[in-house]
């Protein structure tokens, strides 16, 4: 047994102490229920040693402690089973190990890098390997480590958490029957950690047997995660997943029987294949919001009153800046505070706006500098090491344009002013809302943006046909959906053959729905958050109502039968779609569909709005 990730030597404590406590309950059943011959047979000294046990760790001093941990379970183990019930009233013929003299371990638990070095043959390898995101990785290893690590295992996406690299090692250093169970962080299921592990064990032979495909980790990092056990060949049994809902240890779970386990860890229709629709793409109408990147670009709204009172010119680089937050938590939804946004304009350009100009210099300006230093020098040491090494500019590129936002957007920001109003969601949520912003805002990069200012194409997004394709497709951050286009809007299916009174219909659902929310939260005072929670309780509701009402019409729009699988419907229509694009076949995009109606008698005109401009 493995464990290639071994830190002080936890795992291996459990394992060691549990194969004791399976090896004795063997024994207890054979001399309870056969004779003479077969306790015999059993043998007389026990087949579990220390000795049968590995582990690696890039740590020294943990590999010391594991060493230590590990004798403890023996001197544990022994303990317990010379204490059982069964060892006192019979007298085994049955020798156990002895605590002393300890045994030296020092080929087997090892210090050195587990991505890089052999691993010594295991029938099972198990543990918890280091969670860090691909954002930062660089940060915590350095760019020199990273590219290493990617070049030795160029076939696992760049964007995977650092965890998938022991899922994909271990599922290649197993031999044909043996079994793997590992810890890692809950996006291991989802998307390009998916991918280079999950995707990649199921798609080379493997089959997962048990999984947790999320619960609440009880240690000190606030994360959810994964436990996948598998066996390296074919398991003819049923596979059992879990899943936790909730933040806490005590959260309820849910526990389901299935003969197939898939990649995504999931124990609905599996939409993981889906494919990515040009149309969805071309022309493009999902967005992640601005980001701002230092503080210095934000002001409060007597700041901005202030910064208008100057010079009116100001106006025209100030804006209302909405975030995900305050969407949720304001009463009512609208911005807090104002983002000073420059761009197109040049550095002579901005310099005209001289208090937004100089605040920018005085605050931002330093940071930036000093960050773009700090990159050049991690730089340098990573070309040392491989003069071929792959080296960050993102701090240097950021100094060149110091006076605008880090990602201003430009795209989106042309698209929305051309508008009305917009949609958006949070692009991290538990709950589905949807809602329209006035175009005089700009959205903060915690928001999903969708240019469309209709009705119906609201309806279309709010409904539970996208909300359930959302939480298949998404990534998580702890339980909470993470909305990301690629993923999950760039393959979603519209309805193709809606008639103009099906969409009038939708369209008429989804304006109902948000008159709804709007007369409930005014009249008791509540957040767009406090409103949804209520959806969380049982009773009555007429919110609940209006989205019911809402997913049937959509649902109509589809074509699909009431109790039709909604995620194996969308999966086959995405299949159908993406047959039909390949063909050179034109499919119906996200938007009003072309039946004949005027769009703009879908636009009505409720939408949040600053609270002065």
């Amino acid at each position: 047994m493995l464990d290639p990730a071994c830190g002080s030597g936890n795992f291996l404590y459990v394992a060691y102490r549990e194969l004791v406590n399976l090896e004795m309950e063997i024994l207890r059943k054979i001399h309870e229920n056969f004779g003479e011959r077969a306790r015999r047979a059993a043998g007389a000294r026990s087949l579990i040693s220390t000795t049968q046990f590995y582990g690696i760790d890039i740590d020294p001093f943990a590999v010391e402690l594991a060493k230590v941990t590990l004798m403890l379970a023996k001197r544990v183990a022994l303990a317990e089973t010379k204490e059982s019930q069964f060892a006192a009233q019979r007298d085994l013929p049955f020798a156990l190990e002895k605590p002393l003299p300890l045994d030296n371990l020092d080929a087997h638990i090892v210090a050195n890098d587990a991505l890089f070095c052999d691993w010594p043959y295991a029938d099972v390898i198990i543990g918890n390997p280091p969670y860090q995101a691909k954002n930062k990785m660089q940060q915590e290893f350095g760019p020199a480590y990273v590219n290493r690590v990617r070049a030795r295992y160029p076939d696992v996406p760049g964007r995977a958490d650092f965890c998938v690299y022991w899922f994909r090692r271990a599922h290649d250093e197993l031999s044909e029957g043996g079994r793997a169970g590992l810890v890692g962080t809950n996006t291991i299921c989802q998307n390009y950690s998916r991918q280079g592990g999950l995707d990649y064990i199921v798609g080379t032979g493997g089959t997962i047997t048990e999984a947790v495909s999320t619960q609440n980790w009880s240690g000190d990092a606030s994360v959810h995660v994964s436990i996948v056990n598998w066996i390296k060949g074919n398991y003819a049994g049923e596979k059992k997943l879990y899943r936790q809902y909730g933040n806490s240890e005590d959260s309820p779970w849910e526990r389901f029987e299935l003969p197939v386990i898939n990649s995504a860890l999931s124990p609905g229709a599996d939409v993981t294949k889906a494919t990515v629709l040009k149309t969805n793409i071309d022309p493009k109408s999902c967005y992640q919001g601005q980001t701002h990147g230092h503080e210095g670009f934000l002001l409060h709204p007597n700041e901005a009153a202030e910064f208008y009172q100057s010079a009116p010119i100001n106006r025209e680089v100030l804006f209302p800046y909405l975030t995900a937050e305050e969407l949720f938590a304001s009463k009512p939804p609208c911005p807090q505070r104002y983002v000073i946004d420059f761009h197109p304009r040049d550095i002579f350009e901005a310099g005209r706006y001289e208090l937004p100009f100089q605040r920018i210099k005085d605050r931002v300006l330093p940071t930036r500098e000093e960050s773009a230093k700090k990159e050049q020098r991690r730089n340098e040491e990573a070309l040392l090491d491989n003069p071929k090494a792959r080296v960050n500019t993102h701090h240097q590129n950021f100094l060149k344009r110091w006076w605008l936002l880090s990602y201003p957007r430009p795209e989106l920001i042309s698209k929305i002013t051309q508008m009305p109003r917009f949609i958006v969601c949070g692009q991290v949520t538990k709950r589905p809302i949807f809602a329209f912003v006035s175009s005089e805002i700009h959205p903060n990069a915690e928001l999903i943006v969708f240019t469309f200012p209709d009705d119906y194409s609201f309806g279309i997004l709010q409904s539970n046909v996208h909300w359930e394709w959302l939480i298949e497709r998404c990534l998580t951050l702890t339980e909470r959906p993470r909305y990301t286009n690629q993923t999950v809007y760039d393959p979603f299916p519209w309805p193709q053959a809606p008639t103009m009174s099906q969409v009038k219909q939708v369209a008429q659902a989804a304006l109902n729905l948000r008159q709804i929310r709007q007369k409930i939260m005014a009249a008791h005072s509540l957040s767009l958050r406090d409103l949804y929670r209520t959806l969380e309780l049982p009773g009555r509701n007429p919110l609940r109502d209006t989205h019911e009402e809402l997913n049937a019409t959509v649902r109509d729009a589809y074509g699909m039968n009431k109790d039709e699988n909604l995620l194996a419907f969308l999966f086959a229509l995405n299949q159908e779609l993406a047959k039909k694009e390949k063909g050179g076949q034109a499919v119906v995009g996200p938007g009003v569909p072309p039946v004949g109606i005027d769009p703009t008698i879908l636009i009505s005109d409720d939408a949040i709005r600053p609270p002065y401009r």
